[in-house]
């Protein structure tokens, strides 16, 4: 990758050539389609499963479907390891190609459709013509059904496969796609882009700081890229609601969360010259909220929050320390999005049956931890009261020794490969030298990587180039919103033309529009269902002009 002036010259030069080249190509992509085969694709190491043309429908245009297979081997618990994938190559290509992250542990192969995150589900890579791959990282989810709830994780006993969900899988897959596009259409990509949140936005993150000149931008929601330190505050977590009663799945009822959101917004709502149920101002909100300040005096325990469940939040919120009181992952930000029924998803309750009711952090988080992020791997029980018990009993203050571990065949720590080799200093330069951009969102009341997290990353970022971290990195908080959507939030942005933009022309993202998701129905009762607001990329706020419709963005500038 070279710089913007370059790649737009060369973009210039090339781009009726390549229109022209899909153009041939969409007459004669269904019967190349379906020939292709491992021979005729001829991508060494790979090997084609199946290839058909999918006819286009109301969402999607018409495309070849590959499913192919790499780096086959046989791992050191005996069990079939290789890298899935599929591609989708539209009939009518645009010229560029989009890496789809996926999120979770992985494990399967979801659709190549390359959703553009935001809110709209039917907004795809594919469908606007991109060129699309999607992979498993590396390893079978539904390889190990004897494991139970805890088979998804069981891949981390295996070192290699540890390596592969942390890195290795888009590595290897980069330049296999980018040879696949080649030998399809017989053009390169003209752009490429890594999409992804969550996990997803770890793997962008990632390969922003290991692959800086393989992808032109990156599209980051929500990201893990603390992920192994997440884990550590999950099993605090777990054990400080599990205090409460006894009962992670008890311990905080949609009453608690909706008087702790109602305690942020008496507190903060103002801080942006409104009160709209909405907290704009982050930063200023951390300064001015005390949660002892809502705390139910002594006999009472109507419309205040109780104060042993105060204290766990409190400490929930400060983060896990080890035993010499230093801080292991992050603190938090309080939020009004805490009442979302994301936010209890992930860390109270998720009312799955095949789940026993546990949050995710009891279920994922657990199998995780246990078997992938700290060394050596734990075997774990197959049921939900295994994985729960897991976490209970998890040494929070030696987390970080488990975390950084290195022992035996394990040879790489979980911070070794599953974080950006530079996270704790970033800079990105090959990425950043290139011309590349990314753009990150995250929710405010996310609440299992912790934006506070995200906030120091990009701070460092910035004061490795003096200020002038924004050139080539936008990182947008959504108020309210929980983990990668939902939550009392104008969740539904488009945050991918603007990178496009930004890529492609130079048109530097600024305020981004966003508007309630289709299918949020969280937004408290005196919202507009039309409300919208400014998306202002940190440390910008948004904030109301003193006049105007308080239900629309216009009235709000970003100061």
């Amino acid at each position: 990758m070279s710089s913007f002036s370059s790649r737009k010259r060369f973009a210039l030069a090339t781009l009726s050539a390549a229109i022209l080249a899909a153009a041939s190509q969409s007459a004669s992509a269904q019967l190349v389609c379906d020939e292709l085969t491992t021979d005729t694709l001829n991508v060494i190491g790979v090997r084609v499963t199946s290839a058909q043309p999918v006819a286009a429908t109301d969402a999607l245009p018409a495309h070849c479907s590959i499913n192919a297979i790499t780096a086959e081997r046989v791992g050191e618990d005996g069990k079939a390891y290789a890298v899935r994938f599929e591609m989708n190559l539209p009939d009518d290509w645009n010229g560029d190609f989009v890496h789809q992250f996926n999120g979770g542990i992985d494990g399967t192969v979801s659709p190549a459709t390359g959703p553009l995150l935001g809110g709209n589900r039917e907004n795809t890579a594919l469908g606007r013509g991109y060129a699309v791959l999607s992979s498993d990282g590396g390893h079978d989810g539904q390889a190990n059904p004897e494991a139970g709830l805890a088979g998804s994780g069981r891949f981390g006993f295996d070192p290699e496969a540890r390596a592969f969900y942390g890195y290795k899988a888009v590595q290897v897959l980069t330049p296999i796609a980018k040879q696949i596009i080649h030998n399809y259409y017989d053009y390169d990509p003209r752009y490429s882009y890594g999409i992804g949140c969550s996990n997803g936005g770890r793997h962008g993150m990632v390969a922003a700081s290991r692959l800086g000149d393989a992808y032109d931008g990156f599209l980051i929601g929500a990201p893990g890229f603390n992920l192994p330190k997440a884990g550590v505050q999950l099993a605090m977590d777990a054990q400080l609601l599990d205090s409460i009663n006894g009962d992670i799945r008890e311990s905080l009822t949609a009453e608690d969360r909706s008087l702790v959101a109602s305690a942020v917004l008496h507190a903060c709502d103002n801080l942006d010259g409104l009160e709209d149920d909405m907290v704009s101002d982050t930063a200023a909100c951390q300064a001015t909220f005390n949660i002892d300040n809502y705390v139910c005096p002594v006999g009472e325990t109507e419309n205040c929050i109780d104060p042993q469940k105060a204290e766990v939040l409190k400490a929930i919120h400060a983060g896990p320390q080890d035993a010499k009181g230093r801080p292991i992952y992050s603190d938090w930000s309080w939020d009004a999005g805490i009442a979302g029924s994301n936010w209890s998803f992930w860390k109270v309750s998720s009312g799955l049956p095949f789940w026993d009711g546990y949050p995710l952090i009891g279920i994922m988080g657990a199998s995780s931890l246990a078997q992938i992020f700290t060394t050596p791997p734990t075997r774990v029980g197959p049921t939900g009261d295994d994985l729960v018990n897991y976490l209970l009993d998890f040494d929070v203050e030696n987390g970080s020794r488990l975390i950084n571990a290195r022992r035996g065949k394990f040879h790489e720590s979980a911070m070794s490969f599953m974080t950006p080799p530079d996270v704790d200093n970033p800079k990105m330069k090959k990425f950043q030298r290139g011309g590349g951009k990314m753009i990150i969102f995250h929710g405010v009341s996310d609440p299992i990587f912790s934006y506070n997290d995200t906030v120091n990353w990009y701070n460092r970022l910035d004061k490795n180039y003096k200020n002038g971290a924004d050139q080539f990195v936008k990182l947008y908080p959504v108020p309210g919103m929980n983990h990668c959507s939902g939550g009392p939030a104008t969740d539904d942005f488009d945050l991918f033309t603007r990178l496009v933009d930004w890529v492609e022309s130079g048109d530097e993202p600024q305020a981004v529009t966003a508007s309630l998701a289709e299918g949020n129905g969280e937004r408290f009762s005196d919202w507009s269902p039309e409300r919208t607001r400014k998306l202002c990329p940190y440390p910008q706020v948004a904030v109301y002009n003193g006049s105007g419709d308080p239900e629309s963005a216009e009235s709000f500038t970003c100061q």
